[in-house]
Protein backbone atom coordinates (compact mmCIF):
# COMPACT_ATOMS: atom_id res chain seq x y z
CA UNK A 1 0.00 0.00 0.00
CA UNK A 2 1.36 3.40 -0.98
CA UNK A 3 1.75 6.10 1.63
CA UNK A 4 0.00 9.26 0.42
CA UNK A 5 -0.38 12.58 2.15
CA UNK A 6 -3.83 13.90 2.98
CA UNK A 7 -3.32 16.71 0.48
CA UNK A 8 -2.44 14.33 -2.36
CA UNK A 9 -5.48 12.14 -1.62
CA UNK A 10 -7.79 15.16 -1.70
CA UNK A 11 -6.22 16.40 -4.93
CA UNK A 12 -6.54 12.96 -6.52
CA UNK A 13 -10.23 12.88 -5.65
CA UNK A 14 -10.78 16.40 -6.94
CA UNK A 15 -8.99 15.52 -10.17
CA UNK A 16 -11.39 12.63 -10.78
CA UNK A 17 -14.40 14.86 -10.23
CA UNK A 18 -12.98 17.57 -12.50
CA UNK A 19 -12.22 15.03 -15.22
CA UNK A 20 -15.72 13.58 -15.11
CA UNK A 21 -17.28 17.04 -14.97
CA UNK A 22 -15.38 18.03 -18.11
CA UNK A 23 -16.65 14.89 -19.82
CA UNK A 24 -20.23 15.81 -18.90
CA UNK A 25 -19.81 19.29 -20.37
CA UNK A 26 -18.50 17.72 -23.58
CA UNK A 27 -21.41 15.28 -23.63
CA UNK A 28 -23.92 18.12 -23.23
CA UNK A 29 -22.26 20.13 -26.00
CA UNK A 30 -22.42 17.18 -28.40
CA UNK A 31 -26.12 16.33 -27.98
CA UNK A 32 -27.78 16.48 -31.38
CA UNK A 33 -30.89 15.51 -33.33
CA UNK A 34 -30.38 11.87 -32.38
CA UNK A 35 -31.12 12.73 -28.76
CA UNK A 36 -34.39 14.47 -29.72
CA UNK A 37 -35.37 11.42 -31.80
CA UNK A 38 -34.60 9.13 -28.86
CA UNK A 39 -36.83 11.18 -26.56
CA UNK A 40 -39.63 11.08 -29.13
CA UNK A 41 -39.26 7.30 -29.35
CA UNK A 42 -39.43 7.03 -25.56
CA UNK A 43 -42.65 9.00 -25.40
CA UNK A 44 -44.33 7.23 -28.31
CA UNK A 45 -43.44 3.65 -27.34
CA UNK A 46 -46.73 1.84 -26.61
CA UNK A 47 -45.01 -0.75 -24.43
CA UNK A 48 -42.26 -0.64 -21.84
CA UNK A 49 -38.68 0.50 -22.12
CA UNK A 50 -36.42 -2.52 -21.63
CA UNK A 51 -32.87 -1.65 -20.61
CA UNK A 52 -29.88 -3.90 -21.17
CA UNK A 53 -26.28 -3.58 -20.03
CA UNK A 54 -23.48 -5.84 -18.85
CA UNK A 55 -21.16 -5.26 -15.91
CA UNK A 56 -20.94 -1.64 -14.78
CA UNK A 57 -23.12 -0.61 -17.72
CA UNK A 58 -25.73 -2.99 -16.33
CA UNK A 59 -25.69 -1.26 -12.95
CA UNK A 60 -26.21 2.08 -14.70
CA UNK A 61 -29.00 0.57 -16.81
CA UNK A 62 -30.79 -0.57 -13.63
CA UNK A 63 -30.68 2.95 -12.24
CA UNK A 64 -31.89 4.50 -15.50
CA UNK A 65 -34.78 2.00 -15.57
CA UNK A 66 -35.77 3.11 -12.07
CA UNK A 67 -35.58 6.79 -13.04
CA UNK A 68 -37.64 6.24 -16.19
CA UNK A 69 -40.33 4.41 -14.22
CA UNK A 70 -40.42 7.21 -11.64
CA UNK A 71 -40.90 9.87 -14.31
CA UNK A 72 -43.59 8.37 -16.50
CA UNK A 73 -41.83 5.82 -18.73
CA UNK A 74 -42.53 2.27 -17.54
CA UNK A 75 -39.16 0.54 -17.67
CA UNK A 76 -37.58 -2.80 -16.86
CA UNK A 77 -33.96 -4.00 -16.61
CA UNK A 78 -33.10 -7.18 -18.51
CA UNK A 79 -29.78 -8.84 -17.67
CA UNK A 80 -28.22 -9.86 -21.01
CA UNK A 81 -26.72 -13.03 -19.54
CA UNK A 82 -30.09 -14.19 -18.19
CA UNK A 83 -31.77 -13.12 -21.44
CA UNK A 84 -30.07 -15.94 -23.33
CA UNK A 85 -31.41 -18.45 -20.83
CA UNK A 86 -35.11 -17.77 -21.16
CA UNK A 87 -35.58 -14.16 -20.12
CA UNK A 88 -35.79 -12.89 -23.70
CA UNK A 89 -39.52 -13.47 -23.32
CA UNK A 90 -39.64 -10.22 -21.35
CA UNK A 91 -39.19 -8.27 -24.60
CA UNK A 92 -42.45 -7.89 -26.53
CA UNK A 93 -43.72 -6.15 -29.63
CA UNK A 94 -44.41 -2.51 -28.84
CA UNK A 95 -41.52 -2.28 -26.39
CA UNK A 96 -38.45 -0.12 -26.81
CA UNK A 97 -34.95 -1.50 -26.20
CA UNK A 98 -32.29 0.76 -24.66
CA UNK A 99 -28.84 -0.85 -24.72
CA UNK A 100 -25.78 0.45 -22.85
CA UNK A 101 -22.26 -0.64 -23.83
CA UNK A 102 -19.24 1.64 -23.77
CA UNK A 103 -17.38 -0.40 -26.37
CA UNK A 104 -20.51 -1.37 -28.26
CA UNK A 105 -18.99 -4.82 -28.72
CA UNK A 106 -20.26 -6.61 -25.60
CA UNK A 107 -20.91 -10.22 -26.74
CA UNK A 108 -23.81 -10.77 -24.33
CA UNK A 109 -25.99 -8.11 -25.98
CA UNK A 110 -25.95 -9.84 -29.38
CA UNK A 111 -28.80 -12.24 -28.63
CA UNK A 112 -30.94 -9.43 -27.23
CA UNK A 113 -30.39 -7.31 -30.34
CA UNK A 114 -31.26 -10.25 -32.60
CA UNK A 115 -34.49 -10.89 -30.69
CA UNK A 116 -35.40 -7.19 -30.92
CA UNK A 117 -34.87 -7.30 -34.68
CA UNK A 118 -37.18 -10.33 -34.98
CA UNK A 119 -39.90 -8.44 -33.09
CA UNK A 120 -39.30 -5.14 -34.91
CA UNK A 121 -38.56 -3.56 -31.53
CA UNK A 122 -36.70 -0.27 -32.04
CA UNK A 123 -33.29 0.00 -30.39
CA UNK A 124 -31.56 2.99 -28.82
CA UNK A 125 -27.87 2.38 -28.25
CA UNK A 126 -25.65 4.31 -25.86
CA UNK A 127 -22.00 3.71 -26.69
CA UNK A 128 -18.64 5.35 -27.31
CA UNK A 129 -18.00 3.01 -30.25
CA UNK A 130 -19.07 4.92 -33.34
CA UNK A 131 -18.29 1.96 -35.62
CA UNK A 132 -19.27 -0.73 -33.13
CA UNK A 133 -21.72 -3.58 -33.54
CA UNK A 134 -24.23 -1.77 -31.30
CA UNK A 135 -23.95 1.48 -33.27
CA UNK A 136 -24.54 -0.40 -36.53
CA UNK A 137 -27.57 -2.31 -35.30
CA UNK A 138 -29.31 0.39 -33.25
CA UNK A 139 -32.06 2.50 -34.80
CA UNK A 140 -30.76 5.49 -32.88
CA UNK A 141 -27.24 5.79 -31.50
CA UNK A 142 -26.41 8.22 -28.70
CA UNK A 143 -22.66 8.51 -28.98
CA UNK A 144 -20.56 9.15 -25.88
CA UNK A 145 -17.49 11.38 -26.33
CA UNK A 146 -14.23 9.45 -26.37
CA UNK A 147 -13.07 10.54 -22.92
CA UNK A 148 -10.47 8.68 -20.85
CA UNK A 149 -11.58 6.78 -17.78
CA UNK A 150 -10.69 8.51 -14.53
CA UNK A 151 -8.89 5.55 -12.96
CA UNK A 152 -5.03 5.72 -13.03
CA UNK A 153 -4.78 2.89 -15.56
CA UNK A 154 -7.63 4.22 -17.69
CA UNK A 155 -9.43 0.88 -17.49
CA UNK A 156 -12.08 0.79 -14.74
CA UNK A 157 -15.42 2.23 -15.95
CA UNK A 158 -15.65 5.64 -14.29
CA UNK A 159 -15.97 8.56 -16.69
CA UNK A 160 -17.92 6.44 -19.17
CA UNK A 161 -20.49 5.26 -16.61
CA UNK A 162 -20.92 8.80 -15.28
CA UNK A 163 -21.75 9.96 -18.80
CA UNK A 164 -24.17 7.06 -19.28
CA UNK A 165 -25.95 7.88 -16.04
CA UNK A 166 -26.24 11.57 -16.92
CA UNK A 167 -27.50 10.74 -20.41
CA UNK A 168 -30.11 8.43 -18.91
CA UNK A 169 -31.29 11.20 -16.60
CA UNK A 170 -31.41 13.58 -19.57
CA UNK A 171 -33.58 11.14 -21.53
CA UNK A 172 -35.92 10.52 -18.60
CA UNK A 173 -36.41 14.18 -17.69
CA UNK A 174 -36.78 15.29 -21.31
CA UNK A 175 -39.42 12.60 -21.90
CA UNK A 176 -41.13 13.67 -18.69
CA UNK A 177 -41.26 17.27 -19.94
CA UNK A 178 -42.59 16.20 -23.33
CA UNK A 179 -45.33 14.16 -21.68
CA UNK A 180 -46.25 17.04 -19.39
CA UNK A 181 -46.03 14.89 -16.27
CA UNK A 182 -47.70 16.66 -13.34
CA UNK A 183 -46.79 16.77 -9.66
CA UNK A 184 -49.96 14.79 -8.98
CA UNK A 185 -48.71 11.96 -11.18
CA UNK A 186 -45.28 12.06 -9.54
CA UNK A 187 -46.90 11.80 -6.12
CA UNK A 188 -48.93 8.79 -7.29
CA UNK A 189 -45.79 7.01 -8.51
CA UNK A 190 -43.67 7.96 -5.51
CA UNK A 191 -45.80 7.88 -2.34
CA UNK A 192 -42.95 6.92 0.00
CA UNK A 193 -39.99 8.73 1.54
CA UNK A 194 -39.31 12.45 1.80
CA UNK A 195 -40.15 12.97 -1.88
CA UNK A 196 -43.59 11.37 -1.56
CA UNK A 197 -44.28 13.23 1.67
CA UNK A 198 -43.48 16.59 0.08
CA UNK A 199 -45.51 15.89 -3.05
CA UNK A 200 -48.72 14.99 -1.21
CA UNK A 201 -51.43 17.63 -1.17
CA UNK A 202 -52.10 19.80 1.84
CA UNK A 203 -55.65 18.41 1.88
CA UNK A 204 -54.31 14.85 2.21
CA UNK A 205 -51.86 15.91 4.92
CA UNK A 206 -54.06 17.83 7.33
CA UNK A 207 -57.59 16.67 6.53
CA UNK A 208 -60.42 19.08 7.29
CA UNK A 209 -59.93 21.21 10.39
CA UNK A 210 -63.08 21.00 12.52
CA UNK A 211 -62.79 24.52 13.93
CA UNK A 212 -60.68 27.38 12.62
CA UNK A 213 -59.66 30.44 14.67
CA UNK A 214 -61.89 32.96 12.89
CA UNK A 215 -63.20 36.32 14.09
CA UNK A 216 -65.14 39.21 12.58
CA UNK A 217 -63.66 42.70 11.99
CA UNK A 218 -65.71 44.07 14.92
CA UNK A 219 -64.47 41.40 17.37
CA UNK A 220 -62.72 42.93 20.39
CA UNK A 221 -58.99 42.45 20.82
CA UNK A 222 -59.70 40.55 24.04
CA UNK A 223 -61.88 38.02 22.24
CA UNK A 224 -59.27 37.76 19.48
CA UNK A 225 -56.72 36.70 22.09
CA UNK A 226 -59.14 34.09 23.43
CA UNK A 227 -59.74 32.71 19.93
CA UNK A 228 -56.02 32.54 19.19
CA UNK A 229 -55.36 30.80 22.50
CA UNK A 230 -58.02 28.17 21.85
CA UNK A 231 -56.38 27.32 18.54
CA UNK A 232 -52.78 27.23 19.73
CA UNK A 233 -51.39 28.26 16.33
CA UNK A 234 -50.62 31.88 17.18
CA UNK A 235 -52.98 33.26 14.58
CA UNK A 236 -56.61 34.19 13.95
CA UNK A 237 -58.28 34.83 10.63
CA UNK A 238 -60.58 37.80 10.14
CA UNK A 239 -63.57 37.07 7.92
CA UNK A 240 -66.28 39.35 6.55
CA UNK A 241 -70.03 38.75 6.52
CA UNK A 242 -69.66 36.37 3.57
CA UNK A 243 -67.07 34.28 5.38
CA UNK A 244 -64.22 35.45 3.14
CA UNK A 245 -60.79 35.98 4.67
CA UNK A 246 -59.94 39.70 4.73
CA UNK A 247 -56.99 39.63 7.11
CA UNK A 248 -55.08 37.78 9.80
CA UNK A 249 -53.95 38.65 13.30
CA UNK A 250 -50.74 37.15 14.66
CA UNK A 251 -48.90 37.44 17.94
CA UNK A 252 -46.84 40.18 16.34
CA UNK A 253 -49.94 42.18 15.40
CA UNK A 254 -51.14 41.98 19.01
CA UNK A 255 -47.80 43.18 20.37
CA UNK A 256 -47.80 46.13 17.98
CA UNK A 257 -51.32 47.06 19.13
CA UNK A 258 -50.60 46.55 22.82
CA UNK A 259 -51.27 50.18 23.81
CA UNK A 260 -54.74 49.98 22.17
CA UNK A 261 -55.70 46.52 23.38
CA UNK A 262 -58.56 47.73 25.60
CA UNK A 263 -60.36 49.56 22.80
CA UNK A 264 -59.13 47.97 19.56
CA UNK A 265 -61.15 45.62 17.38
CA UNK A 266 -59.92 42.97 14.97
CA UNK A 267 -60.38 45.05 11.83
CA UNK A 268 -58.07 47.76 13.20
CA UNK A 269 -55.12 45.55 14.07
CA UNK A 270 -55.25 42.84 11.42
CA UNK A 271 -52.77 42.45 8.57
CA UNK A 272 -54.61 42.76 5.28
CA UNK A 273 -54.09 40.64 2.14
CA UNK A 274 -52.68 37.63 4.00
CA UNK A 275 -50.59 34.99 2.27
CA UNK A 276 -52.68 31.85 1.68
CA UNK A 277 -52.45 28.59 -0.23
CA UNK A 278 -54.92 26.22 -1.90
CA UNK A 279 -55.67 22.84 -0.37
CA UNK A 280 -54.65 21.16 -3.64
CA UNK A 281 -51.10 22.53 -3.42
CA UNK A 282 -48.30 20.26 -2.23
CA UNK A 283 -46.56 20.26 1.13
CA UNK A 284 -43.37 21.39 -0.62
CA UNK A 285 -45.30 24.34 -2.11
CA UNK A 286 -46.50 25.30 1.37
CA UNK A 287 -43.00 25.18 2.85
CA UNK A 288 -41.63 27.26 -0.01
CA UNK A 289 -44.39 29.86 0.40
CA UNK A 290 -43.75 30.12 4.14
CA UNK A 291 -40.02 30.52 3.62
CA UNK A 292 -40.44 33.13 0.88
CA UNK A 293 -42.76 35.23 3.05
CA UNK A 294 -40.97 34.56 6.37
CA UNK A 295 -44.14 33.28 8.04
CA UNK A 296 -44.92 30.14 10.04
CA UNK A 297 -48.68 29.74 9.52
CA UNK A 298 -50.80 29.59 6.36
CA UNK A 299 -54.54 29.69 5.97
CA UNK A 300 -55.57 27.04 3.46
CA UNK A 301 -58.24 27.89 0.88
CA UNK A 302 -60.50 25.76 -1.30
CA UNK A 303 -58.70 27.08 -4.41
CA UNK A 304 -56.06 29.69 -5.24
CA UNK A 305 -58.80 32.20 -6.14
CA UNK A 306 -61.11 31.40 -3.22
CA UNK A 307 -61.08 33.55 -0.06
CA UNK A 308 -63.07 31.10 2.04
CA UNK A 309 -60.82 29.52 4.73
CA UNK A 310 -60.71 25.74 4.58
CA UNK A 311 -57.88 24.82 6.94
CA UNK A 312 -54.75 25.96 8.74
CA UNK A 313 -51.16 24.79 8.31
CA UNK A 314 -48.32 25.47 10.76
CA UNK A 315 -44.63 24.99 9.99
CA UNK A 316 -44.19 22.97 13.20
CA UNK A 317 -46.70 20.39 11.95
CA UNK A 318 -44.60 19.98 8.83
CA UNK A 319 -41.30 19.66 10.67
CA UNK A 320 -42.70 17.06 13.04
CA UNK A 321 -43.87 14.92 10.15
CA UNK A 322 -40.99 15.48 7.69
Amino acid sequence: MRVLSVESIIEAGAAVIRQEAEALVLLADELDLQFAKAVDLLVRAPGRVVLVGMGKSGHIARKIAATLSATGSAAYFLHPGEASHGDLGVLREGDLLLVLSNSGQTPEITAVLSHAERLNVPVIGITAGAESMLARRANITLLLPGCSEACPEGVAPTTSTTMMLALGDALAVSAMRKRGVSRTELARWHPGGRIGWGLQTIEAFIGRNEALPLVRPETSARDVVLEMTSCGKGIAGVVDADGDLVGVITDGDLRRAFDRMLIAVAGEIMSRDPVTIAKGASIDDAIERMQENKITVLFVMETETSRRPWGLLHIHDLRLNA
